[in-house]
């Protein structure tokens, strides 16, 4: 198949989601497909040849997770400036849609974004191209601009009644979808997976990262990987350390990304003088996620559980974490409950203050450790990535049939 993917996120410098392995390991299979994505961090780059816009971008064989060459990656042109990118999406992601329509001749179009997904749904229809939008996020929730998050939610419903499918990723994400107009009998679940050959506790000893941390065997590790959002909690906890540091002198949390709380964080370790007590490494290249997470002794989401984005999703780092025998400490967050249920690896807190009484409570000794995180890697065994690609595949290859049968 070829296949047509567009996203408003992007490709390139993101950690790997979904989307990058499904598509990827798609690839390997000897499907061709080319991403139109997005810059969506383009208020961070400094750029003096390109200040207020960026031009056409095309990046050929790009690999992120597996060795595939079957990705071809188009940037359409960006206007650099508040609301005004927005409008650059809807005139230069139309104009890159009807190219590779085209040019590509996509059999199936997959959309994981709000505005160039709808406009690649209302494309399809009328080029009568199967279009599937993929909902792994409630993303109109995460529109910046308040006021435009109502417009997307619209704008989503549209695109979610003029789909031939809807997929989606969890139980809680399946719920909004049919909220939102989607068929059930055009609707699927094919959530978050895991790469176990990359992610195998056997092969990962993490001893590598204790000794350039000078984290000690009395040592116990809190863990987070991922982008550092203000609601992440994790400024939360860097406090609850920093005010009980005495009493909580051997944990070390060890945060690994950066974004929005980073510099917060930072402040926060100086003003606690917590030392290498708060280990911040910055962003790190998605291969030594393995080598990070088997340093650690206990992995966290202590994201505020009254964050409306954080309601309904349940991040792939989740089966990451338990794929390697890790427990977890989350906020009892509603897409937790109803994808993990109780005792399935995962012990959750009210608020990321709670965090560190864990350590007192369920999870006193080692032998809880290697208990609880039992218990996940039992609910997540199963969820390899592999398998995941083939029923995708095969939900894709149905669309594409159908449509044929229909012209015959």
């Amino acid at each position: 198949m070829r296949i047509l993917v567009v996203q408003e996120s992007d490709w390139i410098n993101r950690n790997p989601h979904q989307q990058h392995h499904l598509m990827e390991l798609l690839g390997l299979r000897g499907h061709e497909i080319r991403v139109i994505d997005y810059e969506i961090d383009w208020k961070d780059e400094v750029n003096p040849e390109h200040r207020f816009k960026n031009p056409r971008k095309v990046f050929r064989g790009y690999r992120k997770v597996y060795n595939t060459e079957n990705i071809t990656v188009v940037r359409p042109p960006l206007v650099k400036l508040p609301v005004l990118n927005y409008l650059s999406i809807m005139y230069y992601h139309k104009k890159e849609i009807k190219r590779q329509i085209k040019e590509f001749k996509p059999d199936i179009i997959i959309g994981f974004g709000i505005l160039n997904a709808n406009i690649a749904s209302r494309l399809a229809k009328k080029a009568n191209i199967p279009f599937v939008y993929y909902f792994i996020d409630v993303l109109y929730q995460l529109i910046p601009e308040r006021i435009f998050r109502g417009i997307g939610r619209m704008v989503t419903k549209n695109t979610v009644k003029r789909s031939s499918y809807v997929l989606t990723i969890n139980r809680r994400l399946n719920e909004v979808a049919v909220n939102l107009g989607a068929s059930s009998h055009r609707l699927a679940i094919i959530g978050a997976g895991i790469n176990l050959k990359q992610f195998d506790c056997e092969k990962h000893n993490g001893l590598k990262v204790r000794k350039h941390y000078r984290i000690s065997p009395r040592d116990v590790v809190l863990f987070f990987m991922g982008f550092l959002y203000d609601f992440a909690g994790l400024k939360e906890l860097a406090v609850a350390l920093g005010e009980n540091k005495s009493k909580y002198s051997n944990v070390k949390l060890l945060i690994v990304g950066d974004g929005d709380a980073f510099e917060d964080l930072k402040a926060i370790r100086e003003k606690y003088d917590l030392g290498d007590q708060l280990i911040l490494t910055g962003r790190q290249n998605y291969t030594l996620m393995p080598e990070f997470i088997a340093a650690s002794d206990i992995c966290i989401l202590p994201a505020y559980r009254d964050e409306i984005i954080m309601q309904d999703i349940v991040p792939i780092k989740l089966y990451e974490y338990m794929a390697m025998k890790k427990p977890v400490i989350a906020t009892r967050l509603p897409g937790l409950v109803s994808e993990f249920g109780e005792d399935n690896g995962l012990v959750y807190v009210d608020e990321a203050s709670d965090v560190l009484g864990v350590l007192g409570g369920k999870i006193k000794t080692r032998k809880d450790i290697i208990r609880i995180g039992s218990y996940g890697y039992n609910f997540v065994k199963d969820n390899d990535w592999r398998m995941l690609t083939i029923k995708f595949e095969s939900i894709l290859e149905d669309l594409v049939l159908d449509l044929l049968m229909k012209e015959v």
